[in-house]
């Protein structure tokens, strides 16, 4: 008697698989991306440094223009529901070589921060199994957060559909957390039981007035990292159904989801905590690497204290996974149209994901990890606060590729001129005043932990790495077949479905 073989599985025309999300798994690919917990507790010290108590106004006022360039997204994505996002929708709008550096400002992002979340994974594992002398272990570090690395890096290459099935249980894990501790605090704090260091919300901590433009700018660069991952919805549009679509209300979704959270969490930490500069007040400088997680003992007792710890080390694993599947899914993009050597568009014919270009994406984060971990945590510390620069870089790319895309329709319709047009270019700008104020201010040799001479570390990490991509865009012209750079595989009117040739 035969066996009939189960049906195969469909096949995007990149080999990568068909209708494998849902709008659910793809908001939770990009929840996961943006690593919240871990992101607030990286952040939130450092935002109330800069503006005080106005820091949930930097979270709605970063949310803005982001949500303009999520209208970006949406829109090139139902034209164009391609893995490739910004660089192939800016080469399309700009032509190649604006598409190139703008698909390495993705890769620059991906790569700075997963070395980074790999560490904060091990350090935060480590305190909550009551490890902390390994948690300051320089190689237990190393060694623990590069097995995470290697490990999210094969979860991302067996397949998409295991990973946003383990990203979901990590997702519920850290938001039940994140959204209970915050509601304990804020309960406490209205019924008098907070202790004296506490102070009533107020309306006003959603209002920057007082604010001088540096200070701004600097808070706003933090926020854009916090944000940062709500984009990996479209580098799975071409794995998820009516791609044309979800991946876009996703995106959308995703946002708003992520400035409520945020929101929520700031307004429950300042409330509890305070702003005194003694035990666990806000501008306790012994506090602000993590203002998150000191608050968990106070607020909820020791359980709650071990919990925010594990949610804390589940984010960064999160994030350190779902940071590999967009840029895998990108270098496969890139490879398609001849921007990079072939060998990046290999996709596996049973997982039906970009093999080689996660595995890269991996060996490339674990040698940036070794690297800056050896030769300093200062300057490990200080490349993630330039991660900012990166993301502005390439969201103000992907934002102005909107609008001079879709310029021959913008007045076709009143909805057509805002989605299109006006909100993506003021998003695009928000963007381009963030990326060159921030620069200006990293210059500063003071502003962070590192300095070259008179010019301070963040700047270098941050422009450094993105100055890198011109020769290495030069090697992949004079060595690749340079029909991608000549214009002739991805134009304006190339479309989006390009064949499994290689």
């Amino acid at each position: 008697m035969a066996i009939a073989e189960p049906p195969a599985r469909p096949r995007s025309d990149k080999g990568l698989q068909a209708d494998a999300l849902g709008l659910v798994g793809n908001i939770v690919i990009g929840l996961a991306a943006t690593a919240p917990a871990y992101s607030l507790a990286a952040t939130l010290g450092y935002i109330v440094l800069a503006v005080g108590e106005k820091a949930p106004s930097m979270f709605v006022l970063a949310f803005i223009p982001m949500l303009m360039v999520a209208f970006a997204y949406r829109e090139l994505a139902r034209d164009t529901p391609d893995c490739g996002t910004t660089f192939t929708w800016g080469t399309k709008a700009f032509g190649p070589w604006i598409g190139w550096i703008g698909g390495w400002g993705l890769a620059v992002s991906a790569i700075i921060v997963l070395a980074n979340v790999a560490e904060i994974a091990a350090i935060y594992l480590f305190r909550f199994v009551g490890l902390d002398s390994l948690a300051e272990s320089l190689t237990a570090k190393v060694l623990l957060g590069s097995f995470f690395i290697i490990a999210m890096t094969v979860v991302s290459a067996r397949g998409i559909v295991l990973s946003e099935r383990i990203q979901s249980v990590l997702m519920v894990i850290q938001f039940v957390i994140l959204i209970g501790v915050s509601v304990i605090a804020l309960v406490r704090v209205f019924a008098g039981t907070a202790g004296e260091q506490a102070v009533l919300p107020s309306w006003s901590w959603l209002w920057p007035s007082g604010l001088d433009a540096s200070s701004i700018a600097a808070a706003v660069i933090l926020c854009i990292f916090i944000y940062w991952g709500w984009d990996a919805c479209l580098a799975v549009g071409e794995e998820t159904k009516d791609s044309e679509n979800t991946p876009g209300r996703a995106a959308i979704i995703t946002t708003l989801i992520l400035v409520a959270t945020y929101v929520l969490v700031a307004y429950a930490i300042q409330s509890f905590a305070g702003f005194g500069d003694t035990g666990i007040g806000l501008n306790n400088e012994e506090n602000v690497d993590d203002v998150l997680t000191v608050l968990g003992g106070p607020v909820a007792g020791g359980v709650a204290a071990a919990l925010l710890l594990l949610t804390v080390s589940v984010s960064a694993l999160s994030s350190t996974q779902t940071t590999i599947l967009p840029t895998a899914r990108g270098t496969l993009s890139m490879a398609v149209y001849e921007a990079i050597p072939k060998r990046f568009a290999f996709v596996h014919p049973r997982y039906m994901t970009p093999t080689f270009g996660t595995i890269v994406m991996g060996i490339s984060a674990l040698g940036f990890f070794f690297l800056l971990s050896f030769i300093s945590q200062n300057a490990l510390a200080d490349s993630i606060a330039s991660l900012g620069l990166a993301v502005a870089f390439y969201y103000m790319i992907t934002a102005f590729a909107c609008v001079w895309y879709f310029r021959r329709t913008l007045l076709a319709s009143t909805r057509n001129l805002f989605m299109r047009g006006i909100l993506p270019f003021l998003g695009g700008l928000a963007m381009v005043w963030a990326f060159f104020q921030s620069a200006y201010d990293m210059i500063d040799p003071d502003y962070g932990y590192t300095a070259f001479g008179s010019i301070g570390g963040v700047f270098v990490f941050g422009v450094g790495m993105l100055v890198l991509g011109i020769p290495l865009m030069l090697l992949c012209f004079a060595f690749g077949t340079k029909r991608f750079f000549r214009g002739e595989t991805l134009t304006p009117e190339t479309t989006v479905k390009v064949p499994d040739i290689y």
